[in-house]
């Protein structure tokens, strides 16, 4: 099991945001542009812990190199269940450089983004206070 997984299924934000990268890229499944540091990658995903219940991973796969890796989840984002799977790339210190989530169907997105929309002011100083 990737350590990654283990973090969140344990809530476990501190060892989440010390797998990251100094330089992470977070492409989320809901905004158009990529997030790119480690404060401001850490601060979204301690919101979206927030806004996702249920939440289980359900299937992981790694590449042959040991450094790609996708795992798939299920959760609810308010009355809407949803799918997703994080994609995860290693640099050459094992940290996670690029973290890539895709979400479906549409309905779930919308309430992925309205959700976290609400949140991103509180996400913003979050990361700068950091």
């Amino acid at each position: 099991m990737h350590p990654f997984r283990e973090a969140v299924e344990a809530r476990d934000l501190d060892a989440i945001e010390a797998m990251l990268a100094e330089d992470v890229v977070f492409t989320s499944p809901v905004a158009f542009k990529p997030y790119a540091g480690k404060p401001l990658t850490a601060a979204i995903l301690r919101a979206v812990t927030e806004v996702f219940s249920d939440f289980r991973y359900v299937r992981e796969m790694t590449s042959a190199d040991g450094r790609d890796h996708a795992l798939a989840f299920v959760a609810k984002v308010g009355d809407r269940e949803i799918s997703g799977c994080d994609f995860l790339h290693m640099n050459e210190a094992g940290e996670i450089d690029d973290l890539t989530v895709m979400v479906r169907p549409l309905s779930g997105a919308q309430a992925l983004a309205a959700a976290m929309g609400a949140r991103f002011d509180a996400i913003t100083r979050e990361a700068s206070a950091g």
